[in-house]
Parts: C-alpha cells; sequence; structure tokens
C-alpha cells in the first residue's frame, strides 16, 4: 500500500474552494502566527466571511495578510487540500461597501448555519443598539493544491 501525491490544477483548486464552506484561516502579529475554523463563501476569487470582533479581526487589521485552508478526506489514507494565499479587507456598514457587504451576505446564506462559527463568542457579549458581527473578504493573490491518493 503507498500513496501518491499530486499538485492540483488551477482550475480543481477554483474549484474546490467555491464547493467548500469550511476552512481555517491563518492570520498573525509580531511573528505569531494564529488558526481558526471559519465558514466561508468562495466566488470569482474572493472568500467572503463573518465574524465577531476578537482576537482575529484585531491581527487581521494590522496585518491583512492571510491563508486560507480547506480540506477533504474523500477515502482513508487519501486526502486532497487547497490554500488560499490573500489580502484581508474588512466590508464596513457604509456606502463605500455596501453592495459588497450584500453581495457576501448573498452568498453567504445559502448554507446552513453560516453565520454559527463567526457569531458565537465564549464570553457573553453585552448587548448593544449596533450589532459587533463584521463582515469581511479575502482577495486571493495566488493559491495551490494537493492531492494525495492511497493505491493498494
Amino acid at each position: 500500500m503507498s500513496t501518491t501525491l499530486q499538485n492540483m490544477t488551477q482550475a480543481e483548486c477554483l474549484v474546490m474552494l467555491e464547493g467548500s464552506h469550511f476552512g481555517h484561516l491563518a492570520c498573525s502579529n509580531e511573528g505569531q502566527p494564529y488558526i481558526v475554523p471559519i465558514y466561508f463563501a468562495f466566488r470569482s476569487r474572493v472568500a467572503y466571511s463573518f465574524s465577531m470582533p476578537g482576537r482575529k479581526v484585531e491581527w487581521m487589521r494590522k496585518n491583512p495578510k492571510v491563508c486560507l485552508q480547506v480540506e477533504e478526506w474523500p477515502s482513508k489514507g487519501s486526502w486532497r487540500s487547497v490554500v488560499l494565499n490573500g489580502n484581508f479587507q474588512e466590508l464596513p456598514d457604509d456606502d463605500v461597501w455596501h453592495e459588497e457587504r450584500l453581495h457576501a451576505w448573498s452568498l453567504l446564506q445559502e448554507h446552513m448555519n453560516w453565520w454559527e462559527v463567526g457569531s458565537l463568542k465564549p464570553d457573553e457579549v453585552p448587548p448593544a443598539y449596533v450589532s459587533p458581527h463584521l463582515f469581511y473578504c479575502i482577495y486571493m493573490n495566488d493559491m495551490s493544491g494537493r492531492i494525495a491518493m492511497r493505491t493498494d
């Protein structure tokens, strides 16, 4: 039994990103990496997501270079993974970003429970007149992917 490893084509990477809705977002601050699970929607080289304020958002505001990783395990010993490198862009609720924010919401809401990971916090958040939730996107710079296949 052995495993073969192949690079994915750019087209295969795009198809996988468009079909994925859960991944891991990596960011860094002052040389310290941080990785968190996120729900997202990917269209036209942009990954859209939703979050509460916190460490991830603070760090991405300081250093917009981020990485999104998705993976699938179709069978035992076989997997495929795509890594997207890009730049964080917050989508504030204002006139400049209104259309992009609506676009993000329209793509995300197509998937059940899209808001769960981004809206939950371990500590209770005090009520506010304005929701602390925010939308953001990751503009893709480059991507790569690999497929591992088990051969018996």
